[in-house]
């Protein structure tokens, strides 16, 4: 018997919530809590068995302590945002409660992300006896996972690894970002960076591209170097890793919408003075960009997110491409949402998975690479992300 929270009512605290609720062996309570309960209650009325709402701020640490300690929750999955990650870190420590996100905290006033933050609590954890699993949604998470499978599986040793994301969909609108906009224009427009012979190399935003045929008919798409934080946490675990990169692809209309709103100064961070009133114009661009949860219903085309490796098996040379695709309108279909956020809620629902189960076990902070791959990779064929490992040349596919 498991009763976990789950705190954050978006895309992907909705697929959260109903890929949980399709498990009832495993999540026998299910509590939605988020800073705006009308949001929990119509997830929930989505929701073919009952689960509890409930209001919190998830930046109150005693309001969030109360609510663990009345649902009695023996796991909280934090989809709120990044910003909130460290006062849920502290009130799962008060409580003694295991804790589970998908994407590392990030300070409000910073467009700045690393995991140092939340490893600095790995003792404090290791003391209360309880674990913490970061980043288990799909990039981080199932390409970390995807990456320790093939160092199990495929590889004596790795020496590059490539991150590669697409969202092949189109949704119709001038402008929007498929999850929070905020947290996705700050991570689009800072530096790109990437590992190689044990060193961090920086480069300018978005200057890095290179042309990436996907499969199963998605075809050839232009790809740009981002810094992402699931980079961070492979090359510490696989320390063997040569050149570590993430690439993504944007659409033309995409970037050139970005390049004149950050021209005018409406991707800033930083605070200004209007009629009065303090605003941050990113989170004023926010307030006017569609909600990235009414997307679902518009959103056609597939996602297509894997990692290409290559490195040496018995003393030789191999490369190996390990990938799922993932369609919008079949996500719509079953969940409500469009497929970004049902690759990341169904992770975030196997991690938990991984946890209340046993399969993975720990006190302290980890990351997904640091636990067994072969669990949590039959749990994705089984609750709607089947994985495939490419079969044709990979010759073609070297970046």
């Amino acid at each position: 018997m498991s009763r976990v929270l789950i705190i954050g009512a978006g895309g992907v605290g909705s697929v959260v919530a109903h890929k949980c609720a399709q498990v009832p062996e495993v999540f026998t309570d299910i509590c939605l809590a988020s800073r705006t309960v009308a949001k929990c209650e119509q997830i929930a009325a989505q929701i073919k068995r009952p689960i509890r709402t409930e209001q919190v701020d998830a930046d109150n640490v005693p309001e969030l302590v109360s609510l663990i300690n009345d649902f009695q929750a023996d796991l909280v999955i934090n989809v709120a945002l990044p910003y909130q990650d460290l006062h849920i870190m502290d009130a799962c420590l008060e409580t003694g409660t295991n804790y589970l996100d998908t994407a590392n905290y990030e300070p409000p006033d910073e467009a700045k992300f690393c995991y140092k933050w939340q490893w600095d609590y790995h003792d404090r954890f290791k003391e209360k006896g309880i674990m913490a699993l970061l980043g288990s949604g799909f990039d981080p998470g199932v390409t970390n996972v995807f990456t320790a499978w093939a160092r199990k599986n495929r590889f004596d040793e790795i020496r590059t690894l490539d991150i590669i994301d697409c969202n092949a969909g189109e949704h119709g609108q001038p402008f929007a970002t498929n999850f929070n906009p905020e947290i996705n224009i700050r991570e689009v427009t800072q530096r790109g960076k990437f590992y190689e012979n044990g060193q961090w190399q920086e480069t300018d935003p978005l200057s890095q591209s290179r042309i990436f045929d996907f499969p199963e008919g998605i075809g050839p798409r232009k790809i740009y170097l981002l810094h992402h934080e699931e980079m961070e946490s492979l090359v510490k675990h696989i320390p063997e890793i040569q050149r570590g990169r993430f690439w993504m692809t944007f659409s033309d209309n995409y970037l050139n919408h970005l390049k004149v709103l950050e021209g005018i100064g409406m991707t800033s961070i930083e605070p200004i003075n209007f009629q009065g009133q303090e605003i941050v114009p990113l989170q004023f661009l926010k307030a006017l960009l569609p909600d990235p949860g009414s997307l679902g219903p518009l959103t056609k085309g597939r996602t297509c997110i894997g990692c290409l490796i290559s490195g040496i098996k018995d003393g030789k040379e191999k490369s190996c491409y390990i990938y799922n695709i993932c369609d919008h309108e079949q996500c719509y279909q079953e969940v409500g949402s469009q497929a970004v956020s049902y690759t990341t809620g169904v992770p975030a629902m196997i991690g938990a998975m991984m946890i209340l189960t046993g399969k993975w076990q720990g006190q302290g902070v980890f990351n997904m690479e640091q636990f067994d791959p072969e669990p949590f990779m039959e749990q994705l064929n089984l609750h709607g992300l089947p994985w495939v490992e490419f079969a044709g040349d990979l010759e073609d596919m070297k970046l």
